[in-house]
């Protein structure tokens, strides 16, 4: 045999030893391309009912917040109608009852006037001190009204 001979065989026994370790490559290479159809086909028969689903409460969702929705705009209408009448009321009998309250003040005022006495509202009028006759040298107090006032006229 010759030196052409033996590399010549060398190189045979290289291309099948490649080409055996191809061989077994696209083996494996077909064994994980079937593993992966397998996989894609479960994953697509149990994906399709879950988007279904999903789809299905996506369409529920949208129902409710319609009515949420139509809920909402009531309730701003009652709102704004609340205040319109709140409004109505507040202009109607405010002024009235601002005035009768302010009469009824004046009168408590005047009729407290009439008597001498306080009305009560130490915080908001002075009180008044009752009147005194001076008696050569002597003070006397005025008619009684109660102990408020005698305990003043003793001072």
């Amino acid at each position: 045999m010759t030196g052409g001979e033996v590399a010549g065989i060398l190189v045979a026994v290289f291309w099948a030893i490649l080409v055996s370790f191809l061989a077994v490559a696209l083996a494996r290479l077909a064994q994980t391309l079937k593993a992966t159809t397998k996989l894609v086909a479960d994953v697509t028969e149990q994906a399709v009912p879950l988007l279904a689903d999903a789809s299905a409460t996506v369409r529920s969702a949208q129902t409710q917040l319609d009515r949420v929705d139509a809920i909402a705009t009531d309730v701003q209408e009652v709102t704004s109608n609340a205040s319109a009448l709140s409004t109505t009321v507040a202009s109607t009998f405010g002024g009235p009852l601002v005035k009768v309250a302010a009469f009824g003040y004046g009168v408590r005022r005047a009729v407290a006037g009439r008597k001498g006495g306080a009305t009560g509202d130490s915080q908001r009028m002075p009180r008044k001190t009752p009147r005194r006759t001076v008696i050569v040298g002597r003070a006397v107090p005025a008619a009684r009204r109660g102990k408020r006032n005698d305990r003043n006229a003793r001072d």
